[in-house]
């Protein structure tokens, strides 16, 4: 029995629980529960990440304290994650006491030991707020290309990165005011001094999946940097101890306290259960520590969070996994389109196992995105789940209770079948500890194939009709409730209220791994009810239309400037407006399509070869092969949006978008006369 601690990294305290974040503590979920069915000792640790100016200002907004506004939010996510079957161990906040002595107490050994060091930086300060500006606080004019409303960290349209003090024109968003360049001293972690012993460890087999290795080798190869760790005031979070008395108070940063939040929230549970802390966290320690994260926040967790361990004489983590992000429908999540879609709002009409086990299935050891198809996941969850594994149980139970009094069989009449399914299991665990939930979604369905075939082979409903067949219909359904009961064991860390109820049905103690070797004869099962419905597309559908509404009705974010010479209304349409200046940075031309085809592997794309009067044609990929035949659109004159950022896709890049019109799930591709000149600008 090996000792496993798990984390998944901590949701921001500054808003709900979407689906986006629900791809991550699904999967740490369920290689929680896989673990823990095969017979280890697995802890399953979070927190709200709980400071930073971010909350702060949104504390002031809802006219709350800062710690009112954490407590308030904490709820809302423990609520969700209850919702979604998340069984944390223990659920805490970084704001705590024990994170405030596991913060002071690595920065005090790091600068005792000389990693800490001092500087003085300018920043963009924002006069009427009285604060220093982070990146997400500060717009301008890219200093690269020019184009407006940029963060003040990177381009969105150039993909240029940059200093916020580099802005031209900047201006803050919190204020709409123009702040000003103003010195500060800050406290820094020597990082670059780390550097060979972080290249050992992310090269360590199994640490880190390959394309995070490759991502790291380019960091190195650019040369760490010193990292930045510390906050001026006002600042929710930490103040760093032993400061001269003379300067302002200096805050941790909130990704120095971050990921200590770990540790606190398991020193929190070690107290309250008698569980040795320092055996997990001591350097020499022969436990297991994984955290799994998104692929956006590697660098804090595989550079800053090992290297800070590593100089203050902790344990470093066994790996670190990471994942993609989710898509909806093949596109970023969209407020206007309802694919921005909230937990509670899923909650509301939807069961959260037909999401996890979506997720499973679509879930690998990679760190590739992910897409929930809202048509394929109803078509998935009704036949794999429903159609497949809970129609096993549905087309045995009442023959066993009719014939048998709810008795099974004395003995196993098909024992080849059934042995090669508990066989199985050693694969299927093995696929879920190396994180291949699709690969053990797949092996489950086709244990589920073979038993349907069976049944469908010895047709028991039609054997029953035949006078003195009743015996032996009892001996093929009683192999039929076997193999139900080895496909629920497999399951269960996905679909943990399904084994529940699956459970009290089969009258069984256990559905660990180890449990499928006990063959179920001469046992008696309880009466057979309805174990999970079929997904409808009427609830998907109201999903989606809440989604709309419930996020049309949030206040829209001080996040630009607003156009003062401009008068804009809202449109009674939408709810949303622009002005004419929104829409010119628009660019539209007319496109010949000089070739379309099919794309191998992806059953909804179309590849256009566009000239859009350029020196070069344009690749773009478009989302039409349902409603258009590549041949139906070669040669035609389409409208072209040509200056979107380039989009990289598995199939290669898409360098613009093909307008049409959709209106009642039909879509039009608008078509030009073809005496209209590619190149030509749309006005």
């Amino acid at each position: 029995m090996r000792k496993i601690l798990v984390t998944s990294a901590l949701p921001y305290a500054n808003g709900p629980i979407h689906l986006g974040h629900l791809v991550e503590y699904i999967q740490t979920d369920v290689w929680v529960r896989a673990m823990k069915a095969q017979g280890h000792d697995v802890k399953y640790v979070c927190a709200d990440d709980a400071h930073g100016t971010a909350i702060m200002l949104k504390a002031q907004d809802n006219g709350v304290t800062p710690e009112e506004q954490i407590a308030t939010v904490k709820a809302s996510h423990e609520k969700d994650f209850s919702s979604f079957l998340i069984n944390f161990d223990n659920y805490y906040s970084t704001h705590s006491p024990e994170n405030e002595k596991f913060s002071q107490e690595i920065y005090t050994k790091l600068n005792e030991r000389g990693y800490i060091f001092t500087k003085n930086v300018e920043q963009l300060f924002d006069t009427e707020k009285g604060l220093f500006l982070a990146d997400r606080f500060v717009k301008g004019e890219c200093p690269k290309c020019g184009a407006k409303d940029q963060y003040g960290d990177n381009c969105e349209v150039c993909s240029a990165t940059y200093n916020a003090t580099e802005l031209k024109n900047p201006y803050s968003t919190l204020s709409q005011s123009t702040p000003i360049v103003k010195e500060s001293k800050h406290y820094f972690f020597d990082l670059p001094r780390f550097t060979d012993f972080l290249q050992g460890f992310t090269k360590e087999n199994g640490r880190l999946q390959t394309s995070i290795t490759n991502k790291l080798n380019e960091w190195f190869e650019a040369g760490l940097q010193p990292w930045d760790i510390s906050r001026d005031a006002p600042y929710f979070g930490f103040k760093i101890p032993n400061t001269p008395t003379d300067e302002p108070d200096k805050y941790f940063y909130v990704w120095l306290d971050a990921p200590v939040g770990y540790m606190a929230s398991f020193k929190n549970l070690c107290e309250r259960e008698g569980i040795d802390f320092d055996a997990y966290f001591k350097k020499d320690s022969a436990t297991e520590l994984y955290h799994f994260i998104g692929k956006d926040i590697v660098y804090f967790h595989a550079l800053f969070w090992p290297a800070m361990l590593h100089g203050t004489d902790y344990r470093t983590p066994t790996a670190i996994n990471a994942h993609g992000f989710l898509t909806v429908n093949g596109e970023k999540m969209s407020k206007s389109r309802g694919t921005f879609i909230k937990a509670e709002t899923y909650i509301n009409h939807l069961n959260p196992e037909y999401l996890r086990y979506y997720f499973a299935s679509k879930l690998s050891d990679t760190v590739e995105d992910i897409n929930l198809d809202l048509d394929d996941f109803m078509q998935k969850v009704n036949s794999d789940l429903v159609g497949k594994v809970v129609n096993i149980a549905s087309r045995s139970a009442n023959f066993i209770h009719k014939n048998n009094g709810g008795k099974l069989a004395n003995e196993i009449t098909e024992k080849v079948l059934l042995q090669d399914i508990i066989d199985a299991g050693d694969e299927i665990a093995k696929a879920y500890e190396n994180r291949e939930f699709s690969r053990a979604m797949r092996l489950i369905m086709a244990c589920a194939d073979k038993a349907n075939e069976y049944i469908d082979d010895k047709k028991p409903w039609a054997l029953n009709k035949v006078d003195g067949k009743q015996a032996e219909v009892v001996d093929v359904c009683t192999v039929a409730v076997n193999i139900f009961r080895q496909l629920i064991v497999y399951l269960s860390p996905v679909l943990p209220e399904l084994a529940r109820k699956a459970q009290e049905f089969l009258n069984i103690d256990s559905l660990t791994f180890d449990s499928r070797h006990e063959i179920l004869t001469s046992h008696r099962i309880n009466a057979f009810s309805p174990l999970m419905s079929r997904v409808e597309k009427e609830k998907i559908d109201a999903m989606v239309n809440d989604s709309k509404s419930s996020l049309a009705e949030e206040p829209a974010k001080k996040d630009k400037k607003p156009d003062k010479t401009t008068k804009t209304e809202t449109s009674e349409i939408t709810g949303e407006f622009i002005n004419i200046d929104d829409f010119a940075k628009v660019t539209m031309k007319v496109a010949k399509v000089l070739e379309c085809n099919s794309v191998a592997g992806a059953d909804k794309l179309l590849q256009f070869t566009l000239d859009v009067g350029e020196e070069k044609t344009r690749n773009v990929f478009s989302g039409i092969a349902k409603f258009y035949k590549p041949e139906e659109l070669a040669g035609k004159t389409v409208i072209c949006v040509t200056n979107l950022a380039p989009r990289k896709m598995k199939f290669g890049v898409s360098e613009g978008m093909i307008l049409s019109a959709e209106k009642d799930g039909q879509l039009q591709v608008v078509i030009l006369p073809d005496s209209m000149v590619a190149g030509a600008t749309l006005a």
